[in-house]
Formats: structure tokens, sequence, C-alpha cells
């Protein structure tokens, strides 16, 4: 048990670490190249911090264990679930968050779109009557099609430089450097803090179902919530949204398309339920947004809340 506290302490300090670094070296990278913050958090960042998501997903989708393959689908509705309600929601509680017009009008849409599609090929039992919740191999071809068209529209808007945006005195070496330094410890940082607290969840007699939906998909989230936060707290909000909504769409399009094509996901312990939930809860992000074009603290809080009744949902109704 000592071991398992520790795992957590020491990932942990990593990951904020790691958050510090890769905002800096985002920002530098940015501002060098006159490419604005939103689009480094949609695309850099956001694959950046999704690497864990990847990483677990790929892993468990290769297991020739149902429960383990099962991790794959519950992991990525988890870590959205958390990168929307609990990232964003923490980032603006803690300094509110500008929101531009174009993340309103098309970044947001677009994240709300993917947890749509998912939705769609994921709940085989409730929208064409099938047998079994399954991401086939076609499925998971066709989110890498959306993926593609998502990179196409984030490439483009890379290409619209800010005018008003200030050369970095940071070195490209610096920059390469403090981005790596960044991830790795992010990404390591996030593996012990995952190995610790599913560690202590399974020594409690925790599900494996409520483990991927919490504690893995929280774990994996944690480069988002840190490098959100920091970047929130240093002003930088476009890179915060960014990073939010870029990992949302990174984590169904790219990994659950790698994923589904390399094997077909059975979705198991997963209900219409928690895929309504991953859809309102982008809807509510959208709804706020769009009020006043920013997160206010106060909306950072409902948004907390709400994901903490949807933890009371799952404790209540999946912990068997």
């Amino acid at each position: 048990m000592f071991t398992y506290i520790l795992y957590i302490v020491i990932g942990a300090t990593l990951v904020l670490v790691g958050a510090d670094k890769l905002t800096d070296g985002a920002v530098g990278l940015a501002s060098r190249f006159g490419i604005s913050e939103m689009v480094i958090g949609l695309t850099i960042v956001a694959f950046g911090t999704s690497l864990p998501e990847f990483i677990v997903s790929l892993l468990a989708s290769l297991s020739n264990n149902t429960s383990a393959t099962a991790l794959s689908v519950s992991n990525i509705v988890g870590s959205n679930l958390f990168n929307t309600l609990v990232i964003a929601g923490a980032s603006a509680a803690i300094c509110p968050i500008a929101i531009s017009k174009t993340t309103v009008q098309k970044d947001i849409p677009l994240c709300l779109m993917a947890s749509v599609v998912l939705s769609c090929l994921a709940l085989d039992t409730f929208v064409s009557s099938g047998n079994t919740n399954t991401l086939t191999r076609g499925e998971g071809i066709v989110l890498l099609c959306f993926f593609a068209v998502f990179m196409a529209y984030s490439l483009s808007l890379a290409k619209q430089k800010e005018t008003h945006s200030i050369v970095s005195m940071m070195s490209p070496t610096r920059i390469a450097l403090f981005i790596m330094l960044g991830l790795g410890a992010l990404i390591g940082g996030g593996e012990l803090f995952v190995e610790g607290a599913c560690g202590i969840a399974r020594s409690a007699g925790v599900s494996e179902t409520v483990i991927g939906l919490t504690l893995v998909a929280g774990g994996t989230s944690l480069p988002e919530l840190a490098t959100s936060i920091v970047a929130a707290r240093k002003g930088q909000s476009g890179l915060a949204i960014g990073n939010v909504v870029g990992s949302n769409i990174f984590n169904i399009f790219y990994i659950l398309g790698v994923c589904a094509t390399v094997k077909p996901l059975s979705i198991t312990g997963l209900t219409t339920v928690d895929f309504v939930v991953l859809t309102a809860s982008i809807l509510l992000f959208w709804l706020f947004s769009h009020s006043s074009y920013k997160l206010s603290r106060s909306e950072g809080w409902v948004m907390i809340f709400a994901y903490a009744l949807y933890l009371c949902w799952l404790i209540i109704n999946k912990n068997v």
C-alpha cells in the first residue's frame, strides 16, 4: 500500500512540473511562428497530453481479456468527461476563461459532433437493435476519416497567422527541450499516478468498470488537467481550452479509431446513460461558452458539480 501511495505522490509531482514546462514551450512555439495558442492547444499539446490515453487504450484493445478490452472504450469516455467537466471547469473556477468566437462556433461543435458520432457507432443495441455493442474495424476507419478532416481543418487554421503575435525570445532549442521534457514528465507521472491509484482501488474491491471510467480516465487525463490549469493561471486561455477540445477530439477520432481498426472493440459495462452524459457534458460546455464567450468561475463550479453527480451515479450503479 505504501508503494502505491509513493507512486501517486511522485506521479503528481512529475505531472505538475511537466505541465509548467510544456506550457512555456508551447507558448514559445506559438509566438515564435505566429500561430495562435488555440491551434497549438488543438494539435501539438492535445496530441501530447493524449498519449497516456492512447497507450492505455491500445494496450487494452490488444488484450485477449474481455474486461481489459472494455477498458479501452471506458477509458476514453471517462477521460472526455473528465476533460470537459473537471479540467475546463477547474480552469474556469481558478481563473475565468475567455473563449474566442471561432472556438464557440466551430471547435466546440466539432467536439460535440465527435461525441455524437461515437455514441451512434458504439450503441448498436440502441441505435440499430444489435445484440452487442461493438466498435468494428469499419467503424474505426470511419473515425479515422473524421480525424483526417479535423487535422485538415487545424492546418488551415495554422496558416492564418496572428498579426499581433510577439516574436518569442525563447530559442528553438529551448522550445523543443521544454516541450519534450514537459511531455516526458507528464506521461511518466501520469502512468505512475494511474498505477498507484488503481492498485489502491483494486485492493479496496472497486470494480474494473468504475476504475476505467474514473481512476484510469482521471489519471490519464492528469496531463490535460495540469496543462490547462497552469495555462489558465498564466493567462493563456486559448491554450487551456484548445487542450481540452483538442484532446477530446483526438481521443475519439484518433485513439478509438486506431484501436478499433487494429482490433474490434467489445463495449461492456458502458450504457446509454454514459454516452448521453458524455454528449450532455459537451453541450453544457458549449452553452456556457456561447452565452458570453467565456467560462465564469460559477459556471466552472457547476461543471465540477455535474461531474460529482455522475461519480455518485457510477458508484451506486456500477460498483459491482
